[in-house]
């Protein structure tokens, strides 16, 4: 895991458009797809942390984090079920605090597996405007998932 930089644009990009593509078949459906570069500053992908995976020097995924939201998570689907998505949303979840929130479309059954298996549960759901391509409705799962505290009840727990 590092910082992203200028020269992973066309990486993140590719990865990206192809994640995408699946992220959007049993939702909002593929026509409602554009591209990275369509929707990276409308939709802020540079205004929080912005983080790249790396599998053998090579970028595999990339994760957003704006305050407490991880507003995007992309895994080359290459290297879908190796952990990296998983790797990525620890370290969102690492820094934003005493909770993080996200939003999963309805239709995407393995991004709401890895959340719910993470401690994020659904706040609500809504249905509206696609995040990205506001012509097209499609509907969402606001989740949250808070830092898990041991009540001071005074025993030592060191022992």
């Amino acid at each position: 895991m590092r910082p992203y930089a200028e020269a992973d644009w066309a990486t993140i990009a590719r990865i990206h458009d192809a994640a995408r593509l699946d992220e959007l078949r049993d939702s909002a459906g593929p026509e409602a797809f554009l591209s990275l570069e369509e929707t990276a500053e409308g939709e802020g992908l540079f205004d929080g942390q912005l983080w790249v995976a790396e599998t053998r020097g090579t970028v595999t995924g990339f994760v957003a984090l704006d305050g407490d939201e991880v507003t995007w998570l992309y895994v080359d689907p290459a290297h879908y079920r190796r952990g990296i998505g998983r790797a990525l949303l620890r370290h969102a979840v690492a820094h934003a605090g005493d909770r993080a929130r996200v939003t999963v479309l309805d239709g995407n059954p393995n991004a709401l597996a890895l959340y719910r298996s993470e401690g994020f549960v659904v706040l609500e759901t809504r249905t509206g405007p696609l995040a990205g391509n506001e012509r097209f409705t499609a509907t969402g799962h606001i989740m949250e998932r808070r830092a898990v505290t041991l009540p001071d009840d005074g025993t030592d727990r060191k022992g």
